[in-house]
């Protein structure tokens, strides 16, 4: 059985190296270097003999691809040799490979060594003249688009190899720090004949090419600016305003209380974005958005659940309902609905049909709720064969209201003028169009048409209760033109 020490070769000065790292790579015959672009090597080179393992840079796509690869290579030599394998900086920090080396080796039942030396994170604070004790997050460029960037802490950003890099990175950094926040790119941290520091506005950060290499990072001291653009500061403020110094109407507010709000902030999404509205519909989402923190926040003053729990909720429904994006299942994308409201049924223990029905909501809009009503008994094949079908029963529904018109009988028009409803709307599915849309459209141009009326009449110095239905009638047949 082999073994696996792995030592680390400090921030780039050679006298910052371990001497326990220095004692484990002289004494192997057996020693390899994740890269040999380090200061350090230059020197290492009188006393060890090597194998550096730049070449899995050159045959892998990405970082990932390629630290595992190396990860891989280290660990199969590993099971039968003693080795010694030598990283940048501190073994434990943010050196990728190495816990992907442990967790294999814990697999495979291999001895593991970890010997460290001083990491670049400390030759930087060291040379900034900060204490870490302020506190830090360490962030790697290539993974800060999904990192949480938090300004009210320092941060240390890893592998700034180039301008482009530079370039991305600045462009994240601006969505969360005021552009004239002030940053420093730190080159060669710990090398004593190489390092420097260069303070510059977030907005410049890309302007100084020549400061980027494997050997850069950045540091962005914590932000006094507050941004106030993301959840978490929408939180904090809810917190506030439901806390005792906070505001009277927002305390006393329940689930049962805000439930109209929600549904209006809804409508008022749709609005925006039928006008096209970018700046509006920024707005309404927001207040979309302040909905679901403020009910959250009233979960979790009652203890029974917070905004962590819905984030899960919704994150652990959107990857069961998408097996063929999470789960590498093969599923025929022409019958995906069919698929989706499978796995609902699963996912809310269903077992027959009609359960789903009974699950929409009582207090959708009647024409929406008819459609999924429809769609969900069409998914099992329940339903009309071809459109001409549909028209004969919207004629059907027609000539069955008209005869229950003559007998007056409210109830019975009532049930009449829902089916003849119903029908109509089964006609827009097959059309594809959806309902609401259509009718929302048509009472639009109602109301377009009613004004042209109405102008024309104060033009004639009338009101439209001066006018005859008839005088109404000939303005509405010219307001179809306008």
């Amino acid at each position: 059985m082999g073994k696996i020490s792995i030592v680390g070769l400090g921030p780039g000065d050679y006298s910052l190296i371990s001497q326990g790292a220095l004692d484990a790579l002289s004494s192997s015959s057996n020693v390899y270097l994740r890269t040999k672009k380090h200061p350090t090597v230059d020197q290492l080179e009188e006393k060890i003999q090597y194998t550096a393992l730049d070449y899995f840079y050159e045959k892998e796509e990405n970082f990932e691809e390629v630290y595992g690869q190396i990860a891989q290579f280290i660990v199969e030599k590993g099971k039968s040799e003693e080795l010694v394998y030598a990283v940048p900086g501190h073994p434990r920090v943010a050196e990728k490979t190495v816990g992907i080396i442990e967790d294999l080796c814990k697999k495979n039942n291999i001895e593991l060594d970890i010997i460290p030396s001083m990491s670049f994170v400390d030759a930087m604070y060291n040379y900034l003249g900060v204490d870490p004790a302020e506190g830090f997050k360490l962030l790697d460029a290539f993974e800060l688009e999904e990192a949480y960037i938090d300004t009210s802490t320092n941060t240390i950003i890893t592998q700034i190899y180039d301008p482009f890099i530079a370039s991305n990175v600045k462009l994240k950094l601006m969505e969360h720090y005021d552009d004239e926040q002030e940053v420093c790119i730190v080159v060669g941290a710990g090398i004593k004949e190489l390092e420097s520091k260069t303070y510059v506005k977030l907005y410049e950060l890309d302007r100084h090419p020549n400061l980027f290499s494997y050997l850069t990072s950045l540091y962005i001291p914590k932000s006094d600016k507050k941004l106030y653009n993301t959840v978490h500061d929408l939180q904090n403020i809810m917190k506030k305003l439901r806390g005792p110094s906070g505001c009277e109407w927002d305390a006393k507010q329940t689930h049962e209380s805000l439930k109209k709000y929600l549904i209006e902030e809804a409508y008022e999404v749709g609005q925006a974005i039928d006008n096209d509205d970018i700046d509006e519909l920024i707005e309404e989402l927001g207040d979309v958005l302040l909905q679901v923190i403020f009910h959250c926040q009233i979960g979790e003053e009652e203890g029974y659940f917070n905004l962590g729990d819905v984030s899960s909720s919704i994150c652990n429904k959107l990857i069961y309902r998408h097996p063929h994006v999470f789960q590498n299942v093969d599923i025929d994308m022409n019958k995906f609905d069919k698929t989706w409201e499978e796995l609902k049924k699963k996912e809310k223990g269903e077992t027959t049909i009609t359960e789903g029905l009974q699950r929409i909501p009582q207090f959708l809009p009647a024409l929406t709720k008819a459609e999924k009503i429809q769609h969900k008994a069409a998914l099992v094949g329940f339903d009309w064969d071809n459109i001409e079908d549909v028209c004969k029963k919207v004629e059907e529904e027609y000539k069955e209201l008209l005869d229950e018109c003559k007998s007056r009988n409210i109830k019975y028009i009532k049930e009449e003028l829902g089916d003849l409803l119903f029908s109509i709307v089964n006609l827009a599915r097959f059309l594809q169009v959806d309902p609401e849309e259509a009718l929302n459209l048509t009472s639009k141009k109602f109301i377009k048409r009613f004004k042209f009326i109405e102008d024309n009449a104060k033009a004639m110095n009338k009101t439209l209760e001066d006018m005859t239905l008839d005088e109404m009638d000939k303005l509405w047949e010219k307001a179809k033109f306008q």
